[in-house]
């Protein structure tokens, strides 16, 4: 499943390989609500990505696709499925040491 979604966001929001910053959270059922509607919620797959802001909605749309598709493929229903894209503006970010990410040369492109 990290490799389905790190796959995703590389390839929508365009990241290089280097930049793999991912965690899988694994909720025993009494320690999570879901919606009570879903067929088989021991499915459900929330899935939060921290980024710069800066995508375009069309790369956001593209990115949600991309994984509803990649976990359909190993089995999870696409309507068990919540993305929440929380964007930060770059000034928000301390990386390389300390840095404003505003600061550094990231190496990619944020407004994709």
């Amino acid at each position: 499943m990290l490799n389905s979604v790190f796959h995703c966001v590389k390839t929508a929001i365009q990241l290089p390989e280097y930049d793999r910053n991912i965690r899988l959270v694994v909720h025993e059922a009494h320690r999570f609500q879901y919606m009570s509607h879903l067929a088989q919620p021991e499915y459900f797959t929330l899935i939060s990505i921290d980024c710069f802001a800066g995508r375009c909605l069309e790369t956001k749309r593209n990115l949600y696709q991309q994984m509803v598709k990649s976990l359909g493929e190993i089995g999870i229903p696409a309507d068990h499925i919540l993305i929440h894209l929380r964007e930060s503006a770059l000034e928000n970010w301390g990386i390389r040491g300390g840095q404003a990410a505003c600061d550094v040369d990231l190496g990619f492109k944020v407004d994709v």
